[in-house]
């Protein structure tokens, strides 16, 4: 995970960013109802916990989960909060093309190579707010359990309210964000893509009993269609084959959505095993 300063997004966009979701989740229950979504691909989705049809315990979190880009989703209410929501995530886009655009470089690859080669274009943008309330016995919960994310990039902002964590070196590291700071996790496909020189992070958010806390999570991945693979200049060599089979985009999201989050576990069934 890194932090990234002077990112060019507007500091009073951020905060109406945090405010419109704060909005959202003060909504009575039946009008967050009439979003609630049935299937992991329903472009707008809001609930509890993660998948609650796979998981033993349920944890201690509302979500509202929005498609909106290549094709732009949101929720009617709270007003104003489609403008905040559309305006924010291409601000995003930019940010996460800059740091895609390095990183394809630091690869060795040329800058658009990776913007091409997954149809950026058509990439899969998801727009994640989240609401952790107040938990009387937060020892005994979490507000999201340990997990990689999917796609390439996730640039998360919070409101004043710490409790992201990430593992390093078999330790959890509490995460202090910058004032106006994005957090960015590194995803499995970019873990994939890369042949494992990049590592996506495990992350996980614990919980309190003093404050609520709010994130909004923006997540940026190929074209949904996109077949990913490792890169073909970075596993010409017979000292560095594939180390991933390749899969679409879309199958690889539906296939973590469905299952129950642990670690890097959907990561580890797309790993070629070699003697």
């Amino acid at each position: 995970m890194v932090q990234v300063v002077n990112h060019g997004i507007p500091e009073n966009l951020m905060k109406e960013v945090i405010d419109g979701t704060q909005g959202f989740f003060n909504m009575r229950e039946e009008e967050k109802k009439e979003f609630e979504g049935k299937h992991v691909l329903d472009p707008i989705r809001c609930g509890t916990s993660f998948n609650a049809s796979e998981e033993k315990a349920f944890f201690w979190r509302d979500y509202l989960k929005v498609f909106v880009h290549p094709k732009f989703h949101s929720p009617s209410k709270p007003q104003g909060y489609s403008d905040t929501m559309s305006e924010y995530s291409e601000k995003t886009r930019e940010v996460a093309k800059g740091l895609l655009a390095g990183i394809s470089e630091g690869l060795g690859l040329e800058e658009c190579f990776l913007d091409k080669a997954l149809d950026m274009k058509s990439g899969f943008q998801i727009f994640i707010a989240n609401y952790y309330p107040r938990c009387p016995q937060p020892e005994l919960a979490l507000g999201m359990p340990p997990h990689s994310d999917h796609g390439l990039l996730t640039l998360i902002i919070q409101n004043q309210v710490g409790g992201l964590q990430v593992q390093h070196q078999g330790k959890w590291i509490h995460v202090n964000a910058l004032p106006n700071s994005l957090l960015v996790n590194t995803g499995d496909h970019l873990e994939i893509f890369s042949n494992g020189k990049y590592k996506s992070n495990v992350n996980r958010v614990v919980v309190n009993n003093t404050s609520p806390r709010i994130s909004v999570a923006v997540a940026h991945g190929p074209s949904l269609e996109a077949i990913v693979s490792p890169a073909c200049p970075l596993v010409q060599s017979e000292s560095n084959p594939p180390a991933y089979i390749p899969m679409k985009y879309k199958d690889y999201m539906e296939l973590q959505q469905i299952n129950q989050l642990h670690q890097k576990s959907i990561l580890e069934q797309v790993k070629i095993l070699r003697n």
